[in-house]
């Protein structure tokens, strides 16, 4: 190793590759940071949006850098590491929400709206469309179509744990409150699943755009590189998650829009922005299978780390030993934890098919217009049957799924975490 840090570094980072795409994120970043240290209080409207494109360009660097770091790291833990990473200001804004929760009460339905709004955009409509854009990339690259995507069989593992994970979820709106004790259960549960995923290999990643920039660069300038930018993105979306947060809810109340929905929506929709634009690139790079697989890991950290960390959120910022919900918010959670049964019960055969796609996708772009108790109880039930039908076609693979988080973690097909398995095609 001949370069020299931070020397090689700064060299490497100069490099049009990588500056033009840092530059960028600086120049959005900026104005954001100015206002929050300078103590300037702007409108709502501009504080959102401010503050908003800040977290957005901030979770693109966390984003380029998890990529890269996949280099270092074990196959199946670089997929649960890029999860976590890739909605880290998410679980900044909603830990906000639970934090001040503690000694505002008011706050605990906009932790509620967070949470459950983020676990249904990712199953919603991520999934949906990854899965239905890499049939399509399929079907250009053979001439045949593409009726399913098939999964790695080492997918199962995290299947598994999504599916415990998504039943205990049904704790929360049978007791109407978020416990401490379900939080250390759930986040007990996440550290199992990263002890799991550890024990892989490191193998190959494959890396696009900025991501693979940073991923050519020398051992050493690379790992710093990745490091500095992993810091100095998360230390932007710490210093906006406040500002932003805030200016969600009094844009709400300036724009006469209900704050709970605008919440619910649309930062999680901004946070996770880039996590969705990167799993379409590999999509529409024919790496389907993997983009997939980091989604369902996402959806993993949602429901064990975002959820297991609330409670203890709260506590610290003040309040008891759980969160308390109201009607709204229980029901927003079964919602939410039906939405995942169903899912979940889509692909335990480990064959994403076109129909479970689109399903998934309907039911999600149908709940918009519901606005009643009776809606979301049909919404949930609709989940809840399509889930049940789904388990009992799927009823041979749901032994090995359950029992695959305690069973050890399989071998890929392949010896490589991001082989997409072919297409079978429909006659």
């Amino acid at each position: 190793m001949t370069d020299t840090a931070p020397d090689a570094v700064l060299d490497a980072v100069s490099s049009r590759p990588l500056f033009r795409p840092l530059a960028i994120v600086a120049v959005v970043i900026c104005p954001a940071l100015v206002l929050r240290f300078v103590g300037i209080h702007p409108t709502p409207i501009l504080g959102l949006i401010t503050y908003g494109a800040a977290v957005v360009a901030a979770s693109f660097v966390l984003a380029w850098a998890a990529e890269a770091a996949q280099i270092d790291v074990s196959g199946g833990l670089a997929v649960a590491v890029l999860g976590v990473i890739a909605v880290l200001p998410e679980y900044a804004v909603d830990l906000y929400y639970a934090y001040t929760a503690g000694h505002v009460p008011s706050y605990a339905q906009y932790a509620a709206a967070n949470m459950t709004g983020s676990n249904r955009l990712l199953m919603g409509l991520g999934w949906p469309v990854v899965v239905l854009i890499s049939m399509l990339v399929a079907r250009r690259s053979t001439g045949r179509k593409a009726g399913a995507l098939d999964l790695d069989v080492s997918n199962r593992l995290e299947i598994g744990f999504l599916m415990i994970a998504g039943v205990v979820a049904f704790v929360v709106p049978a007791t109407g409150r978020i416990h401490i004790a379900l939080g250390v259960v759930l986040l007990g549960w996440f550290g199992f699943y990263l002890y799991k995923l550890s024990r892989g290999e490191v193998e190959e990643p494959g890396l696009v755009g900025t991501a693979a920039a940073l991923g050519a660069l020398p051992d050493r300038a690379r790992r710093i590189a990745v490091c500095t930018l992993f810091v100095l993105a998360a230390s932007v979306i710490v210093t906006c998650a406040k500002p932003f947060a805030e200016s969600l809810i009094d844009a709400g109340t300036q724009l006469g829009v209900d704050r709970f929905l605008l919440v619910q929506w649309l930062a999680p929709l901004s946070s996770e922005a880039p996590e969705f634009i990167i799993a379409t690139i590999f999509a529409a790079r024919g790496k389907g299978a993997f983009a997939i697989a980091t989604l369902i890991s996402s959806k993993v950290n949602q429901w064990s780390l975002l959820v297991g960390s609330l409670p203890v959120a709260f506590v610290l910022g003040g309040g008891g030993s759980s969160i308390p919900l109201d009607g709204r918010q229980i029901e927003e959670m079964v919602l939410t934890a039906a939405q995942t049964l169903m899912g979940v019960a889509l692909i335990l055969g480990l064959r994403f098919r076109r129909w479970a796609a689109w399903a998934l996708l309907g039911l999600f772009v149908v709940q918009f217009p519901i606005a009643s108790t009776e809606g979301r109880v049909v919404l949930s039930a609709a989940y809840a049957a399509v889930a049940v039908i789904a388990l009992i076609v799927n009823r041979r693979a749901l032994a090995p799924t359950l029992l695959a988080p305690f069973a050890g973690r399989a071998e890929r097909h392949g010896g490589h975490p991001q082989r997409q398995a072919e297409p079978v095609p429909v006659p």
